[in-house]
């Protein structure tokens, strides 16, 4: 129950001790507070504004599909935009920019290589990408200056160089594709000129052998063949009317030469007559039920057998026509009548010598073009491997020369595409924004580390002057120093002029206490408004 009841007060003393400590120390709380935050906010004060302004430029995907157009701009846009950065900051188009809008004018000493470097700090350029597919959609461009408005300018300035930069790049790259393939196109044509050359005069050389006029060939090689056979029919038959016509020839000199006895032997050459019609109507049955009256070999079989029947007609005629009255004037006017049968039997014993030259001359002409297709297509095995390895050069270049073509046709559409500016481009989003409140230095930011700084300093200061102070100001303190209980306690004998002055300093320290409150509000309004 002694413990509880020593307690209890002390849980009173406790609160009294720490107020009467804040009492205390309240100068030396509210002093260094003060300060340092002032100090930190003053400080963001006097650091120059700086204004950033930016712009959203959107990566704008080519209006005409790609299934349509294929593009021919290699190259991502991370790595695209990349050259493109590298090739707006560099140091001559940083200085065309640092004369024409007069930047960092107050720099007078610096050399152009620091004013470059010190506009590349200020420039920022941010990627912006599509969230789960890391696909590069937008990316905004900031510059920062100390006059807004000159931020807004140079901002613009630098999103007219992206934009037109990107068009010129891909215009560029487009068209040395579609140069490229062009150049590659013409060698391709030159070679596929030289390789049909080649095939050409191959085909002109071999014309006759080739592996594609093979069944052509056969095909006359037969007709020849069937040919030849009916030339060599021909000249049999010849032969044959040869034979018989000079024995006709002979028969009618052994007449003239001799002298028959009886009348009967004037008709000695009309047996034979007899037999060649025979046998000349019995080709023409033969011939017959193979061919048409219109074939020229039936023809010329009936006109052979009408010539033989007309000089039987005549023979006879001619015999009875000189009938003899006696025996002694027969041997006469059978030779007074020769002269006219023999003139015809030895003009066609002529026409049929010219027939049968005629005949074996187009027998060897026959032959001969026999041979020389049989020649080519013994020839085709070989012409046709040859034509092989010579067509396979050309194939394979006529397949690259295609290629080529196709490829350089898709390039030329997709150059025109990138002409009207019709390819991927950049869009500006949001235009370049005039700002208005500065970007640097964050006044609000250093207006917490101010207020925390001084937190720090008034706790710190108000420790050290406790610790320093050696007065005893109650009894916890006072058992602390002399282990004994106390016995009774003497109260402070104030006099009202000396309450006045604690009243005084009491509300004098309450009055600190408002006026830093007081300005450290009115400093957090002034930093939100206008810092």
């Amino acid at each position: 129950m002694e413990e509880e009841f020593e307690q209890k007060p002390s849980e009173g003393i406790e609160f009294e001790r720490y107020f009467a400590l804040m009492r205390r120390q309240c100068w030396h709380f509210l002093l260094p507070l003060f300060f340092g935050w002032l100090a930190v906010w003053a400080a963001s004060w006097v650091m120059p504004s700086v204004y950033r302004s930016g712009t959203l430029i959107l990566v704008e995907q080519p209006t005409v599909p790609q299934q349509y157009v294929v593009s021919n701009v290699n190259g991502s846009i991370e790595s695209r935009l990349d050259t493109i950065t590298q090739q707006i900051l560099s140091r001559t188009r940083l200085l065309r920019i640092i004369e024409k809008f007069g930047l960092y004018a107050k720099s007078q000493n610096a050399n152009p290589d620091e004013l470059v470097e010190r506009m590349r700090k200020d420039i920022e350029i941010e990627l912006v990408r599509s969230p789960g597919r890391e696909q590069l959609t937008s990316f905004n461009i900031y510059y920062s200056s100390g006059n807004p408005r000159v931020a807004q300018k140079v901002t613009g300035e630098l999103t007219s160089f992206f934009i037109s930069e990107n068009l010129e790049v891909r215009q560029q790259q487009s068209e040395n594709t579609t140069t490229f393939l062009q150049k590659q196109l013409e060698e391709a044509g030159k070679e596929l000129a030289e390789q049909e050359e080649k095939v050409r005069e191959f085909k002109d050389k071999h014309l006759g052998e080739l592996p594609g006029q093979l069944a052509s060939n056969l095909q006359i090689l037969g007709g020849l063949q069937g040919q030849l056979q009916t030339e060599e029919d021909a000249l049999n038959r010849a032969k044959q009317q040869n034979a018989y016509l000079e024995s006709l020839v002979g028969q009618y000199r052994t007449l003239q030469t001799t002298t028959p006895k009886t009348g009967g032997t004037v008709l000695v050459g009309l047996p034979a007559l007899d037999q060649e019609l025979d046998r000349l109507r019995a080709q023409l049955a033969d011939l017959s039920s193979h061919y048409t009256d219109r074939h020229p070999d039936v023809r010329k079989l009936k006109e052979q057998i009408a010539k033989t029947e007309n000089m039987k007609q005549k023979i006879e005629a001619d015999l009875k026509a000189r009938a003899p009255d006696s025996p002694a004037d027969t041997s006469t006017d059978v030779r007074e009548s020769m002269p006219g049968p023999m003139m015809e039997l030895r003009s066609q014993l002529k026409a049929n010598q010219i027939e049968i030259n005629n005949r074996q001359s187009a027998i060897k002409e026959l032959q001969a073009r026999i041979n020389d297709y049989q020649g080519r297509l013994n020839q085709a095995p070989v012409r046709e491997q040859q034509l092989t390895d010579l067509t396979r050069g050309y194939d394979q270049t006529k397949a690259d020369y295609d290629s080529l073509l196709r490829k350089k046709n898709e390039s030329e559409l997709a150059t025109s595409l990138e002409r009207q500016q019709q390819g991927e481009h950049f869009r500006i989003l949001d235009p370049p924004n005039l700002p208005t409140k500065p970007y640097s230095p964050n006044r609000l930011k250093l207006f917490g580390i101010g207020l925390f700084a001084g937190l720090v300093l008034g706790v710190g200061f108000s420790a050290g002057a406790e610790i320093i102070d050696d007065r005893i100001y109650n009894e916890k303190e006072f058992k602390a120093i002399i282990p004994v209980n106390v016995i009774t306690e003497i109260p402070p004998l104030v006099t009202p002029e000396e309450q006045k002055a604690d009243a005084r300093r009491l509300w004098f320290r309450w009055a600190a206490a408002g006026t830093v409150a007081a300005s450290i509000l009115l400093g957090l309004a002034v930093t939100y408004f206008r810092g």
